[in-house]
């Protein structure tokens, strides 16, 4: 399976990828972005981490041109310290996080995070884990349930949606949970009135947010002086977080702004690969 890397030109562009560096894309995915930033590199290598061990093998596959400059790492942000401690490494020059959710966790049915297509109410980016989407859907207090839809959704019909979950349970499927909703919370526009829903159980079974604070806290001690940091963030939760975090380094003096103001795709970028409309871009140097 191949995948399309969002703002690929101006990731690479910003990173500023030198033949001889060592970068670490904290989300390989798929290996779009980690087999571009191999084919600039001659002495250096590429770090590709991922939580999702079944998207780091496909990675191998769609990279393997390039094997010789890829060390390929399963773990969360929160174990990246460790995996540079592994190869010996202390900084990088460069680190890249593409906080988009993989096409192949969103295509394949039995990974439960489409509502599309029918499959188990899992969500699991490591499978290796144990909480589920399904825990979550069918033994969360309806209040609590609400409350975390809200905040991870930002869906304003969060009361109406987790009285509904909660009415209907036990709730196994992921057809069965989005037509649940969409009962309780009729369409009213391109968007499925399940789409918020989904992203925040999503967002709870992975501990996204938590996950996202722990790279930002940690990043600025993973990458040298002179190095980059390059985000792609698309949601406004997590782009909020991440400017926020710019600021603060770069009001300490311990790093300068490369973006000034967010970038965003082209309007080309986005006729050939819609998924790409909802990115952010933000760059910052290290001192």
């Amino acid at each position: 399976m191949q995948h399309v890397p969002v703002m690929l030109h101006e990731c690479l562009e910003y990173l500023g990828v030198r033949p001889d560096g060592i970068y670490l894309d904290v989300t390989a995915g798929l290996g779009g972005h980690s087999g571009a930033i191999a084919q600039r590199l001659d002495t250096g290598f590429v770090i590709a981490n991922d939580r999702d061990a079944e998207s780091l093998e496909l990675a191998k596959l769609n990279t393997s041109e390039w094997a010789d400059r890829i060390r390929f790492h399963h773990g969360a942000f929160s174990e990246l310290r460790s995996a540079l401690a592994g190869l010996g490494i202390e900084r990088v020059d460069g680190l890249l996080a593409d906080l988009g959710v993989s096409r192949y966790q969103l295509t394949e049915p039995e990974r439960g995070f489409s509502l599309m297509a029918d499959g188990p109410l899992d969500m699991r980016q490591d499978r290796s884990q144990d909480l589920t989407a399904d825990e979550i859907v069918n033994f969360t207090a309806e209040k609590e349930l609400a409350d975390l839809i809200y905040r991870l959704g930002e869906e304003r019909r969060s009361r109406r949606i987790s009285r509904a979950i909660v009415r209907a349970r036990p709730i196994h499927s992921t057809q069965r949970l989005s037509r649940v909703i969409e009962v309780a919370v009729p369409r009213t526009s391109k968007i499925h009135p399940a789409t918020q829903t989904f992203q925040a159980l999503r967002m709870a079974v992975n501990d996204e947010q938590g996950e996202l604070d722990r790279l930002l806290a940690d990043a600025p001690d993973l990458v040298k002086s002179g190095g980059r940091i390059v985000v792609l963030s698309f949601m406004s939760l997590e782009d909020r977080k991440v400017k926020q975090s710019f600021q603060a380094l770069a009001r300490a003096g311990r790093a300068e702004i490369l973006t000034k103001h967010v970038l965003r795709p082209s309007s080309e970028e986005i006729h050939n690969n819609p998924p790409s409309r909802s990115a952010k871009l933000r760059a910052l140097e290290m001192k």
